[in-house]
């Protein structure tokens, strides 16, 4: 009995609202490849990043302790010792820049999405912020050093603060502003259209719904400020001693530390480089994930 021809082509056939992927497919084998190309390169591309975790992690692992985070850095020659005032000085200077760039940052941006639109001012200050974002973080060092060094007569944690906060406000201003233009419109013209005027608009509405990528711009201007060092070399230079409260005196830094001790014909030295760059490189790199983890959440809302 011949078979039914109807019959086998329709078990080969894929069912009404399904679809048919055939491997042999020229389309199919280009995306195959393509799909494993990408992989490869992303792999490729992730490897310094992770070569540089892994030596970190080796040279400087063994070094994690709590006598690390606690005690001072030792003199040349000298055995022990931590980076506690190199990590206490860092979050000072980070403070310091944070509180002189975050509200210039955020007022500019709030400028430029609400109030600037294209005005010829408005164009000068995004070409500015622009500029300053590319910007060779060593010429805010020296601006810095004219600046606040040159006139106070030494080295100060100040001086450092500003530095570093010149770094920040770009990056403040620049990602502040795109997330207050993401902020529909129908939600501004709701609260007009209540009876609110611009100001209370701006500040009960645009801002409160901004706030997830406004976080996001000011954690990111924090991790390049964080990993800074030209700058501080110019302005707060670096201290042996821990920090008393004096914004005028020099002050230590993780960065500075690692400039300084990496060449170092001392061992202990050398390794409390690499456990200062161990958790200097983490702190960058969890306030980078946190930024872009908030970053996702907002766009999922």
């Amino acid at each position: 009995m011949a078979a039914n021809p109807t019959a086998a082509d329709s078990s080969l056939s894929p069912a009404p609202g399904q679809l048919h992927r055939s491997h042999r497919n020229t389309r199919t084998l280009v995306n195959t490849g393509l799909t494993v190309l990408a992989f490869v390169v992303s792999a490729v591309a992730m490897l310094p990043l992770f070569s540089v975790l892994y030596m970190l992690v080796v040279r400087g692992g063994p070094l994690l302790s709590g006598h690390l985070f606690t005690e001072l850095t030792p003199g040349a020659g000298s055995e022990g010792g931590g980076v506690g005032n190199a990590i206490l000085g860092t979050l000072v200077v980070v403070v310091v820049a944070t509180l002189l760039a975050l509200p210039l940052g955020f007022l500019a941006a709030v400028y430029l999405a609400e109030y600037g639109g294209e005005s010829k001012l408005a164009v000068t200050v995004r070409f500015a912020g622009k500029v300053l974002t590319g910007m060779p973080s060593i010429l805010a060092g020296v601006f810095a050093y004219a600046l606040v060094v040159v006139t106070m007569g030494h080295f100060s944690a100040l001086a450092g603060g500003v530095a570093t906060g010149i770094l920040m406000v770009p990056v403040v201003m620049l990602t502040s502003e795109q997330a207050l233009l993401m902020v529909p419109s129908k939600m501004k013209l709701a609260a007009l259209g209540m009876g609110a005027n611009r100001s209370q608009m701006v500040l009960q509405i645009v801002i409160p719904a901004a706030m997830p990528g406004i976080l996001t711009g000011v954690m990111l201007a924090l991790a390049r400020a964080m990993g800074e060092t030209a700058p501080l070399l110019f302005t707060a230079l670096f201290s042996d001693y821990w920090f008393e409260g004096k914004l005028g005196e020099p002050i230590a830094s993780l960065a500075v530390l690692i400039y300084n001790f990496s060449g170092s014909p001392f061992p202990n030295q050398v390794n409390l480089a690499w456990a200062g760059s161990l958790v200097l490189v983490t702190s960058v790199l969890v306030v980078n994930v946190i930024a872009q983890v908030v970053t996702r959440r907002q766009h999922e809302n």
